[in-house]
């Protein structure tokens, strides 16, 4: 059928990829900007995550060096903060910020942050609707079975939720990195918005997934006749 193959609606598709490329290329930019200012308390990412964690109270999560670029992250099922080669041992302000970020995480963990928990809990049936939901879509339009398609839209909102989710999760854990890089000494003054720029480019893709996925649907309710397009 047409539609498999070419439809009006890839527009929506090609307007989500280049949001997203040009939301990446700035956060790219901003973070080899700043990987490349020292700062000026000579810290490393993991020294930095190191005293936030311990000024924070917490001693129960671990520090670890894992591979790749730009792959940092908390992992709450093994109490980790995962900090990639960029950010692990570099003493730049793009690596302290990004492992201040991690770190504030944590903290969310340890102190019962709601947005977390539900994030976490949704992850499964987000998961299981970020993979299903275009198979039964497109099977529910070949065969003309409504149920179908529903049941692929309804998976996608599941989908779409978490990302939503994550909006006040990523951006609450650069609010409190910030608040512990200044309260702890780590970055002086001079030194913060630095952070805070590398901190809010990245958070920024998470914003671009979110309109990325709202034309996806914005997609699969036209294709399936419940948005008319006239054109």
């Amino acid at each position: 059928m047409p539609f498999i193959y070419w439809d009006p609606t890839y527009v929506l598709v090609v307007l989500a990829a280049l949001i997203s490329l040009a939301v990446s290329a700035s956060m790219n930019a901003t973070f080899r900007k700043y990987q490349s200012v020292r700062s000026l308390s000579g810290l490393t990412g993991e020294q930095a995550a190191l005293r936030i964690l311990q000024a924070a109270g917490i001693y129960d999560v671990s520090i670890r060096r894992v591979s790749g670029n730009l792959t940092d992250h908390y992992d709450p099922r093994s109490k980790t903060v995962n900090l990639s080669d960029a950010v692990y041992g570099r003493s730049s302000l793009a690596a302290v910020g990004v492992a201040a970020h991690e770190c504030g995480h944590a903290i969310q963990d340890a102190r019962g942050y709601v947005p977390l928990k539900v994030r976490g809990a949704i992850v499964p049936v987000a998961n299981f609707g970020s993979q299903m939901f275009w198979p039964l879509f497109i099977m529910g339009l070949i065969f003309s079975m409504e149920s179908l398609v529903n049941i692929g839209i309804l998976l996608f909102l599941f989908a779409l939720i978490f990302q939503v989710v994550t909006l006040p999760v990523e951006f609450n854990a650069s609010a409190r990195a910030i608040r512990m890089l200044e309260s702890t000494g780590i970055l002086g003054t001079s030194e913060v918005p630095g952070a805070k720029k590398v901190l809010g480019a990245a958070a920024m893709t998470y914003v671009a997934a979110v309109v990325g996925s709202l034309l996806q649907l914005l997609r699969l309710l036209i294709l399936s006749g419940r948005i008319r397009n006239d054109d």
